[in-house]
């Protein structure tokens, strides 16, 4: 049932001549939610998750409508926000399903506010006190936080354990392209199918004194990309600061890895 949808009932004298109206609101539930996110109208998904909520803020319904609402929040990119609504999820009697999702989310949220310290903690808090269902997306993720902090070793002991141990799972061609990258930072300004328009964004880019390069990859189907990069970088901060100035530039920069 759709939000804002009211039922009227109708109540009229023998007479005929006086009519009452009552309106009740039916609220909306949470397959409206879970359509909405289907359909990425993260919006709409916000405010039914809050009308779901609102009819319903102790319960399990509740308990999911809160989830929703911190996972609607992080697709707008309000990761503040989606943080706070996920906080507020009791954990109480929650089952695991909707656990593992949670810890998730709120790694993603500190993983994209690039606190990556938080964000690995979520995630290793939530392995010490139950066995997740998607173990390999957990060691993903795990890999990911790590190798932002340079912490190359142990992200690829993660990387390793998805190749090793979940070899059908879908996190095992982003563990492979992982492993093969170098153990330093750098940012990347493009990817193209075709090499010369990655041989022309590298002669752009040398032209403003900065260190480009190709980096060839294959995709999860078997696609292969020239993917141009700039610097080598031992710290973190120090490709924040390469990223912000080639952003400034007009380039689409995302460090790596």
């Amino acid at each position: 049932m759709k939000k804002g949808f009211v039922r009227e009932i109708f109540l009229a004298a023998a007479c005929g001549c006086v009519v009452l109206a009552f309106s009740t609101p039916v609220y909306a539930d949470l397959t409206d939610v879970e359509t909405a996110l289907l359909k990425r109208d993260y919006i709409g998904a916000q405010k039914l998750a809050e009308d779901v909520l609102a009819a319903h803020p102790q319960n399990s319904t509740g308990q999911k409508a809160q989830y929703y609402l911190g996972l609607s929040q992080l697709e707008q990119a309000k990761y503040k926000e989606a943080l706070e609504s996920f906080g507020k999820v009791s954990q109480d009697h929650l089952d695991p399903p909707l656990r593992d999702r949670l810890s998730l989310g709120t790694f993603d949220a500190y993983y994209l506010l690039e606190e990556y310290e938080k964000a690995e903690a979520a995630l290793q808090g939530y392995l010490q006190g139950s066995k997740p269902q998607a173990l390999s997306l957990v060691y993903l993720k795990l890999a990911k936080a790590n190798l932002k902090l340079a912490r190359w070793d142990r992200a690829t002991e993660y990387l390793q354990k998805i190749v090793r141990s979940f070899p059908n799972s879908l996190e095992v061609p982003a563990a492979r392209l992982l492993l093969e990258e170098k153990h330093y930072f750098a940012v990347q300004a493009g990817a193209f199918q075709e090499r010369r328009l990655a041989e022309s964004l590298v002669d752009e880019l040398k032209q403003k004194q900065e260190y480009a390069y190709i980096v060839e990859t294959l995709d999860q189907q078997n696609k292969k990309f020239y993917r141009v990069r700039v610097g080598q970088l031992a710290m973190l901060k120090d490709a924040r600061d390469l990223k912000f100035r080639l952003a400034k530039l007009g380039y689409p920069a995302q460090i790596y890895p």
